[in-house]
């Protein structure tokens, strides 16, 4: 009984909380390997993998479909990475559109900055006054 894992064993070692193991149990990212004679979940030391490369795959900013859809990519001995190449695109894509929302963000902000003066009292602040809804 010793080569499987006890939920709590496999969260620690994942870097991740309970919780998180039991979620990905419902979406059927992972599943026990089997139950103890008292009914707990027992896990293979594989889900420790799975888990870590969702998180992975979530630290580059896929969705947990995404990363799901990664994972069975990689499981399948003859998945050819093309469409893993795609996928990988796809989200750097997503990931410019953010970073060049953000910049434009940030230059409207750092004009707002610009106008005040910090010195006058909030019913004549520029700030405020920009985020009044336009008639």
């Amino acid at each position: 009984m010793s080569e499987f894992l006890t939920v709590g064993q496999v969260a620690r070692q994942a870097g991740v909380n309970l919780q998180t193991v039991l979620y990905y149990e419902r979406r059927r990212l992972l599943s026990p390997a089997r139950r103890s004679d008292s009914g707990y979940r027992l896990y293979a030391p594989e889900a420790v993998r799975v888990i870590r490369f969702i998180k992975n795959a979530q630290a580059l900013g896929f969705a947990l479909d995404e990363a799901a859809k990664l994972l069975r990519l990689r499981v399948k001995a003859r998945s050819q990475c093309g469409p893993v190449k795609r996928q990988a695109q796809a989200r750097l894509d997503m990931v410019r559109e953010k970073i060049s929302g953000l910049r434009a963000m940030e230059r409207a902000l750092r004009r707002l900055l610009e106008t005040c003066a910090a010195r006058g009292t909030t019913d004549s602040c520029p700030i405020l006054d920009s985020l009044e809804p336009r008639r």
